[in-house]
């Protein structure tokens, strides 16, 4: 039910393995809701946010995906959320690692789609 997601077979880690086989098709897969969800987060937080220039839109997501605790738990919830029990044992063991993967991805893949915001 996941989209496939072709990558280099250069993984080495557990991390990198689980990173490339399971979150980066979650993210894919839940893309519009990341962002339906990043759109309504916008006005909540008060941010004048069509009014700032790309960089600054840029840097905002950046800095609100990493410093607002509600939202960047909610996010990563999600993509929690879409583990299989087998899959929740596996990041389970690598937690800080994979927790910290999942925060940098949602930043890049709410970055590349800044336009639609």
């Amino acid at each position: 039910m996941r989209p496939e997601i072709t990558t280099e077979p250069t993984a080495v880690t557990v991390a990198e393995q689980f990173q490339n086989q399971t979150i980066r098709p979650i993210l894919k897969q839940l893309n519009d809701l990341i962002l339906a969800y990043y759109r309504h987060h916008l006005p909540k937080r008060k941010v004048p946010f069509v009014r700032l220039t790309r960089e600054d839109k840029l840097a905002h997501i950046e800095r609100s995906i990493r410093d607002d605790t509600r939202l960047r738990l909610t996010l990563i919830g999600m993509v929690l959320g879409q583990f299989t029990p087998d899959e929740f044992a596996t990041f389970a063991t690598e937690e800080a690692e994979l927790t910290r993967r999942i925060g940098n991805l949602l930043t890049q893949r709410v970055q590349s789609q800044v336009e639609e915001l």
